[in-house]
């Protein structure tokens, strides 16, 4: 898989980054965070290579998107042509409740809050996996107890990505086990039938003085606005750590 450096700050102000939850690297926990790629990086830029795959592929993208929306959005504000070549946009970011990084507003999207207005507001088919949906899947002691039972060199990287994430979860937000946001995403377009999905309006607050990033999701109707974004809401948990595990049997 082609891997292409992206922007390195949003669209207005300086760049946000988490090393209070992923460490200096990025990536803190397991050995490879202290060693160089062994992958190399596609000579395109990451706007660029999204740019040629939808035009290569012959049928329309479903783009899933786990971190701040600015790459997205300056593909949407550079190529409006291409729009009818993405099927939809599958998202980790937001929450129908608080946030984590302000009391309001979520990181991925407190990053870039007007990329994820830019995205929201594309009319594009939009699906939202927020907080409220992915702190439902916390990798407990018994789940680590089930992939470190797998035996092979990706289960044990998957623990030590899991027991690192487990201690930040802890000291910052006082977690008994950290959730596992991002694979929500996939695990969804995998198996639809794991996380149950509402329509609502959602709407990026960009101006708050408190609230800045937030989602406000109309989870009620009580606007005017269309409800055109799918949410995830309740997730079978056991379900999805059963795909979570068999997937790391079968790539060990």
């Amino acid at each position: 898989m082609p891997i292409a450096a992206g922007r390195d700050r949003p669209l207005h102000g300086p760049p946000r980054i988490a090393e209070n939850i992923h460490g200096a690297s990025g990536l803190d926990g397991p050995g490879f965070a202290r060693g160089e790629p062994d992958v190399p990086q596609d000579p395109r830029d990451a706007l660029t290579l999204l740019h040629d795959t939808l035009l290569a592929h012959p049928t329309p993208v479903t783009l899933v998107p786990t971190g701040p929306l600015t790459n997205i959005a300056v593909l949407l504000l550079a190529h409006p042509e291409l729009t009818d070549r993405i099927e939809r946009i599958v998202l980790m970011g937001g929450s129908t409740d608080r946030g984590n990084t302000t009391p309001a507003a979520e990181f991925n999207v407190l990053c870039d809050p007007e990329a994820a207005d830019i995205v929201f507001r594309s009319g594009l088919p939009v699906t939202m996996f927020g907080l409220n949906a992915t702190h439902q899947v916390r990798a407990t002691a018994d789940v680590i107890a089930r992939i470190a039972a797998l035996g092979t060199p990706l289960s044990a990287l998957c623990v030590d990505l899991l027991t690192y994430f487990a201690s930040t979860y802890r000291e910052v937000y006082g977690f008994d086990a950290p959730p596992l946001h991002d694979p929500l995403t996939v695990a969804h377009l995998i198996d639809p039938s794991l996380v149950g999905l509402v329509r609502a309006a959602v709407t990026v607050e960009l101006n708050g003085t408190h609230t800045r990033g937030a989602t406000v999701v109309d989870l009620h109707g009580v606007t005017d606005r269309p409800a055109d974004t799918e949410v995830g809401m309740r997730v079978d948990t056991d379900g999805f750590w059963d795909l979570i595990v068999e997937a790391v049997r079968l790539l060990g």
